[in-house]
């Protein structure tokens, strides 16, 4: 597997973060759902990655956004269907807090949602080093938003 930094306008990618985004609608009201579109994640403050295998096959993917003041938030994570269970979505975490030490980040936080189907990424998050915490940034307590941080 070999991650890096991607255009999120990337034929392939713009699929996955597609239907990234229509899960999320299926899943949480929309005034719940804090996904990003391509467009938002191109800009200049967001770290976009893409996992691939060898072939350039898509796995998955995930983003950093820079919150200022030694703060981030991962943001967009999402692993293809074909890759699941093989580890992809904690490889792009740990990529990601990589990128965060390197740029001198003390925190990294997240939002993700409270129903069974995000059971997999709080396991993820939480195998991950986060732990829960408050609302962070422009969120506000919100019964379809759970939130998550660490130290880096």
């Amino acid at each position: 597997m070999h991650i890096s930094a991607t255009d999120p306008a990337t034929p392939d990618v713009v699929e996955l973060l597609t239907e990234h985004l229509a899960d999320m609608h299926a899943t949480s009201p929309a005034c719940s759902v804090h996904a990003l579109d391509v467009e938002r994640l191109r800009a200049p403050h967001v770290t976009f990655v893409a996992a691939r295998d060898d072939a350039g096959v898509l796995l998955g993917v995930g983003a950093l956004a820079d919150l200022g003041e030694g703060h981030a938030e991962l943001k967009s994570m999402r692993t293809a269907t074909a890759a699941r269970g093989r580890g992809v979505a904690a490889a792009v975490v740990e990529e990601l807090l990589g990128v965060a030490r390197q740029r001198g980040v003390a925190r990294v936080s997240l939002e993700t949602g409270t129903g069974e189907y995000f059971s997999a990424a709080h396991r993820l998050y939480e195998r991950a080093g986060f732990t829960e915490c408050g609302p962070f940034g422009s969120y506000t307590l919100d019964p379809f938003s759970r939130f998550y941080t660490r130290v880096v």
